[in-house]
């Protein structure tokens, strides 16, 4: 499973601000931000996961479980819980992410899983998201000033990148 996520230092539970499309590639894009600070994160993801993390936000329920919702059941039926995801580093202008699961006699699995399917994966299981500090930074996270049209500065930025800068990360 990988690094020991768990005992990373500098790792701060984040707020999700909201979806948005790019408005060149129309490619979803979750915006998480850093608590008591104006700093955004914008995290490229899939259509599929977009829609997933949407319905969960607007608390929409589907006829049927969708795969995160599935996802929720079992981990609920093997008697473990879900304690939080962590979005850990940036590789490659890569996004990777953790899912930490706790067994019922209390061991913790880290679960290496894309940023997008943690966080809906996170939503439905009321579980903590966190990133971590170094994310922030190698990610060149946005910082805006007090007061300022935060959406609108997040699209004004995204018209502005070109190219080469929008396919930079991957989902």
């Amino acid at each position: 499973m990988g690094d020991n996520i768990t005992a990373a230092a500098a790792q701060l539970e984040v707020e999700i601000r909201g979806l948005i499309l790019d408005p060149v590639s129309n490619t979803p894009i979750v915006i998480l931000k850093k608590p008591d600070e104006n700093l955004f994160l914008p995290i490229w993801i899939g259509v599929f996961e977009a829609n997933a993390i949407a319905l969960q936000l607007e608390g929409v329920e589907t006829p049927r479980p969708m795969t995160h919702d599935l996802l929720r059941s079992v981990v609920t039926a093997l008697g473990a819980k879900v304690e939080g995801v962590v979005v850990h580093s940036l590789v490659e202008n890569t996004f990777h992410a953790k899912i930490l699961v706790r067994n019922s006699e209390g061991r913790l699995a880290e679960v290496d899983a894309r940023p997008s399917d943690a966080i809906a994966l996170a939503l439905r299981c009321r579980a903590p998201i966190r990133v971590a500090e170094s994310v922030f930074r190698e990610a060149h996270a946005l910082d805006f000033r007090e007061g300022e049209d935060q959406e609108a500065r997040i699209r004004e930025w995204l018209e502005s990148l070109t190219p080469e800068q929008l396919g930079k990360y991957k989902m």
